[in-house]
């Protein structure tokens, strides 16, 4: 599933937010968007997947035109989870994940049989089972994060956009979301807000910032001191993480009085 952007322009009440961005992404790449607060990341994102529609520019999945594919036809081959998941009404956490199955379903024409088992199995793939019948709600946040996982997996979807899938989650659940995420052999382009889980995660990095991809390479060609510098005013040290032998990130803040 190969994901192409081309010449992406988008503005907000006259405002240039997304500034003539270009990127393409192989099939299988684990890729980050990476940017200080209010670069673009999220609207970017949203132009992909549609919920913006660009002042101009094309995205293309695997050639065609995301503009000409119906809704039901772009959840097939994309699957979304969005920064902002408020659930007004609750729900069971399997319900919430049988949400993403809807593009696979057709009235009269459904296995109901087969369709609950993928959901059970991808229940079961972020470490949920027995949560089933759990009101989403009730959930703590990393459960509720592992359930909207789910959710987008069971599309079955060869692309995966997530904008900051593990923000405002504890240490632990950011590394347990990426594990899961990882280890789904897909194409994932995600907006991530620690440099050390995009170093850890990703094949490939996109550091943006004033709405325009600025640096693009492997974690060792953009995790630099002077890079880091230049997008988010902080001094670092870069050394090697032994146990993924790419860059870890030492933040070096001037606490002179």
């Amino acid at each position: 599933m190969k994901l192409e952007v081309k010449d992406i322009t988008y503005s907000i009440d006259s405002k240039l937010i997304v500034n003539g961005v270009s990127l393409g992404i192989k099939e299988g790449d684990f890729v980050g968007l990476v940017g200080p607060n209010g670069c673009g990341k999220s609207t970017l994102l949203k132009n992909i997947y549609k919920v913006y529609r660009p002042d101009s520019g094309t995205v293309y999945i695997d050639g065609r035109n995301t503009a000409e594919m119906t809704s039901r036809e772009t959840a097939k081959e994309m699957s979304v989870m969005q920064q902002e998941n408020n659930v007004e009404f609750d729900m069971t956490v399997y319900d919430m994940v049988m949400l993403g199955r809807f593009a696979h379903q057709k009235f009269f024409h459904t296995d109901k049989v087969k369709e609950r088992q993928i959901v059970l199995d991808a229940i079961k793939e972020v470490g949920l089972e027995g949560y089933e019948d759990r009101s989403f709600l009730s959930l703590s946040g990393g459960e509720k994060q592992r359930t909207l996982v789910a959710r987008a997996l069971v599309q079955q979807a060869k692309l995966i956009i997530l904008d900051e899938p593990t923000n405002h989650l504890d240490i632990g659940y950011q590394y347990q979301i990426m594990n899961i995420l990882k280890k789904q052999k897909l194409t994932v382009f995600s907006s991530i807000h620690d440099l050390n889980v995009a170093s850890c995660y990703c094949d490939k990095v996109l550091l943006m910032k004033k709405g325009q991809i600025v640096y693009t390479g492997t974690p060792e060609e953009v995790f630099t001191p002077d890079k880091i510098r230049e997008l988010f005013g902080i001094d670092t040290q870069i050394n090697i993480n032994p146990a993924t032998k790419k860059p870890n990130i030492i933040f070096l803040p001037d606490l002179a009085e």
